[in-house]
């Protein structure tokens, strides 16, 4: 996704649909290929014009860093989320499950489970779950009813007609009709008005690699999953401190090869390990958004740290 200030409403007018699920044919691609990049550096060899090397070893541990094996546990079940979405049409589990086997072959019989029966499992981010809690969550976030979809930046930018026409909305074509026919239709996660502004303020603080808006603006699939991860955390009794560390984690497993860049940065310019970086520093616009994290490759790449230019985040569709 492009790089961008907010839009005016002419643009949206302009903007045809087909463009959005053009780009949703193209991120499995994406997705695998800037996660495979990243597991695939500590094969690699910095070249020796470089003044700064980053060893196997130390590949490793950043990745480890950011994408733990073990992964990142959310203090909230899936509970019967999965069926109440199915029972509803925002998930069509043929659909579902298609978007899943495209690129990563046939989907584990427990993603069919947590779909169709629910689970009392905590909820785990993994290098192996991550792509189907993307869209698990974008479907959480896309139909749970919320002041954030009612009266935020989505109405205030696209307006009745044009809400329909961003990525996390146009895009989403995984559900029995229209995504507009489950916009912010149903209490999948009640919030009460102090859990709902704890999730507006959290949001508006929160940004990601592929664009310059907020998840309190959740116009992509990543914002829309993330918001979702939120209201689930507010609505289980979650704090501001809690879910801004998830919100790090589950931004790092969706935008690896970013994290990445971001993680070098702070170990060699502010002497610090990812984990120890504050997750509302890291977060905000100065280093999460699509030109924060172009200024850290930059500075990557002035010091020889990396070799390649700043490039733009990855897709954002189904």
């Amino acid at each position: 996704m492009r790089t961008r200030s907010i839009p005016s409403r002419e643009f949206f007018n302009r903007v045809q649909l087909k463009t959005f699920l053009i780009i949703s044919i193209l991120v499995n691609v994406v997705f695998i290929y800037k996660t495979s990049q990243i597991q695939n550096l500590s094969q690699e060899t910095t070249p020796t014009s470089q003044k700064t090397q980053t060893s196997n070893a130390e590949t490793e541990k950043l990745y480890e860093a950011i994408n733990p094996k073990k992964g990142y546990a959310i203090n909230a079940t899936y509970a019967d989320l999965g069926p109440q979405m199915v029972k509803l049409g925002v998930i069509d589990i043929d659909k579902f499950r298609q978007a899943y086997e495209n690129g990563r072959g046939q989907m584990p019989q427990e993603y069919v489970d947590i779909l169709q029966k629910g689970s009392s499992k905590q909820i785990r981010i993994t290098r192996e779950n991550a792509y189907f809690l993307l869209n698990y969550f974008w479907a959480v976030g896309l139909a749970n009813k919320s002041k954030t979809l009612d009266t935020g930046e989505l109405m205030k930018y696209g307006g009745l007609e044009g809400a329909g026409n961003f990525a996390s909305t146009g895009g989403w074509s995984l559900g029995k009709t229209d995504a507009m026919n489950y916009y912010s239709k149903s209490s999948l996660v009640p919030l009460t008005k102090e859990q709902e502004a704890l999730v507006e303020a959290v949001a508006s603080d929160i940004y990601r690699p592929c664009c310059d808006n907020s998840t309190a603006f959740p116009d992509c699939n990543h914002g829309m999953a993330l918001l979702g991860v939120l209201e689930l955390m507010a609505a289980q009794g979650a704090n501001e401190g809690q879910m801004y560390e998830a919100a790090k984690y589950f931004n790092a497993f969706w935008f690896p090869g970013n994290y990445y860049d971001l993680a070098l940065y702070f170990r060699n310019k502010e002497k610090k390990d990812f984990q120890s970086v504050d997750a509302r520093l890291i977060l905000s616009r100065e280093y999460s958004s699509a030109t924060g994290w172009q200024t850290v490759k930059q500075w990557l790449s002035e010091k020889g740290i990396i070799e390649q230019p700043p490039k733009q985040g990855g897709g954002c569709g189904v």
